[in-house]
C-alpha cells in the first residue's frame, strides 16, 4: 500500500517537474492539489498524525527525565556506600525498563501516524482521481 502512494506521489511529481504541458496545466494540478490537501478528511488525518507524532516525541525524554532523578535520589538517600549503590543499582533497573516501555509506546504511535498518513494519501489521491474525472468530463 505505501509503495502504491510512493508511487502516485512520484508519477505525480515527475508530470509536474517534465510536463510540456506549460504553466496552464501546472496550475490546474497545483489548485487540484491544493483543494484536496483541504478536504476534512485529509486535514482530520494529518492533525491526527501531528497529534500522535508529539505524544510519542514527549514520552521518552520524560522517561529519561524520571530514571536519572530516581538515581540521583538513590544515589543522595542515607546510608552506606554499598546501600547507596544497591539503591542506584535497582533505580537503574526501573528506568531502564520504563525508558524501554515509552520507547516501545512512542513506536507504536510512529506506526500510528504512518498508517494515518497513509490513509490520508490514500483518500487524496482517491479524491484527486475523482477531481480529474470530473474535470476531464468522465463520470
Amino acid at each position: 500500500m505505501r509503495g502504491k502512494v510512493g508511487l502516485v506521489i512520484g508519477l505525480a511529481a515527475g508530470y509536474v517537474l517534465g510536463s510540456r504541458a506549460g504553466r496552464e496545466r501546472y496550475e490546474q494540478i497545483k489548485a487540484q492539489t491544493d483543494k484536496v490537501w483541504n478536504l476534512d478528511g485529509v486535514q482530520k488525518q494529518v492533525d491526527k498524525a501531528k497529534d500522535l507524532a508529539a505524544d510519542a516525541a514527549k514520552a521518552v525524554p520524560g522517561a529519561l527525565w524520571d530514571g536519572a532523578n530516581k538515581v540521583t535520589r538513590a544515589v543522595t538517600q542515607k546510608g552506606s556506600a554499598g546501600e547507596k549503590l544497591d539503591a542506584a543499582v535497582d533505580a537503574g533497573k526501573e528506568s531502564s525498563a520504563e525508558v524501554k516501555k515509552a520507547a516501545a509506546n512512542a513506536r507504536k504511535d510512529a506506526e500510528k501516524v504512518a498508517d494515518a498518513a497513509e490513509q490520508a494519501a490514500d483518500e487524496a489521491a482517491k479524491a484527486a482521481e475523482k477531481a480529474e474525472r470530473s474535470s476531464s468530463g468522465e463520470n
